[in-house]
């Protein structure tokens, strides 16, 4: 079967234009912090669910307010705290004491992106209810189901887990995300603009550039984007990789590795790798797609020992390894 890859390359240059313009808006707001935007962006094209994590004061809940700002949708911001109760997130039956019925009350969840800011502030059980939204895009209420508008994508934030205060998600909850972002510090140079910025009073105001319209049309130029079987094994064995690391020259991983990533890992590989081609307005992947995306798609999935804790091993420490020993095609 052939592919015509010049044409998918027109399609995803025909979009090229309203994506600059909603990098160009985020970045009114957003100083530094490209590896972000783009993470961001891949997720956007993908219907992915995104977790940011990193220190207060990082301009995560920026980002994520700018980029819905910058697409013309509904947009929900909900406050992840202590006492959240899972009604307060999805919804609860009210009873209407002059009829004798009960009618639902739907909760902020029936939106098109939903900002979960500090998502780690709220004990499992409201960290739990994001599953049915995120998973099927439908949320259910006593013994009825309501589908979720599309575009639904999550964008959830949390601080580290050993900030006081904070409550570790279920490993099925972090699952469901896509992409895990750490957000690190900025650069000193960019450090410097936000400063200006708050001195000098600057205030920038993100507009809404893209229609949902426009925005299911990128998710289906992105969806068309060739994917060579020799790029979809090597990403088959970047995965693999991390549950029988022996049948890939890395012993020395097998004692570190608890659990290896979920097929759910494979799946998101490919899509994201095939959303940072898009970025780069090609109409094809490459293993290097593959490599750029590897970190951010299996850091959260990857469980590792009490051993490689003592040696502080980290889970991109493994992905790095991963990376660096299979096979490229």
């Amino acid at each position: 079967m052939s592919v015509d890859i010049q044409g998918i390359k027109e399609q995803v240059l025909k979009h090229s234009d309203k994506l600059d313009r909603v990098r160009s808006e985020v970045r009114k707001v957003l100083v530094g912090q490209d590896a972000m935007l783009s993470r961001l962006l891949i997720a956007m094209l993908t219907g992915g669910h995104v977790l940011l994590e990193g220190l207060p004061g990082l301009a995560k809940t920026t980002a994520i307010k700018a980029l819905a700002n910058a697409i013309k949708c509904k947009f929900n911001r909900i406050q992840f705290t202590p006492d959240l109760l899972p009604a307060d997130l999805i919804g609860t039956m009210i009873y209407n004491p002059r009829e004798g019925t009960f009618g639902t009350r739907k909760g902020p969840i029936f939106a098109n992106l939903i900002l979960a800011d500090e998502i780690n502030r709220a004990p499992s059980k409201v960290q739990s209810a994001l599953l049915e939204a995120m998973q099927e895009h439908q949320v259910t209420i006593g013994d009825q189901t309501y589908p979720l508008e599309e575009p639904f994508l999550v964008l959830a934030t949390q601080n580290p887990i050993e900030q006081e205060g904070t409550y570790p998600l279920p490993e099925a909850q972090v699952d469901r995300f896509m992409l895990k972002i750490v957000v690190d510090y900025p650069s000193k140079a960019d450090e410097r603009k936000v400063v200006d910025s708050v001195l000098d009073e600057i205030r920038r105001e993100v507009q809404p550039v893209l229609e949902p319209s426009e925005l299911v049309a990128m998710k289906r130029t992105t969806s068309s984007i060739y994917m060579d079987d020799k790029v979809k094994d090597y990403a088959l064995d970047v995965v693999a990789a991390t549950r029988r690391p022996e049948e890939f020259r890395l012993k020395e991983l097998k004692p570190l590795i608890e659990y290896g990533a979920s097929p759910r890992a494979s799946i998101n590989l490919c899509l994201a790798a095939r959303a940072n081609a898009f970025l780069a307005g090609r109409g094809y992947v490459t293993p290097q797609d593959i490599k750029d995306v590897a970190h951010d798609v299996m850091r959260h999935r990857i469980i590792i020992t009490y051993e490689a804790e003592a040696e502080e091993m980290t889970t991109s420490d493994i992905v790095s390894k991963v990376l660096e020993s299979v096979p490229v095609p």
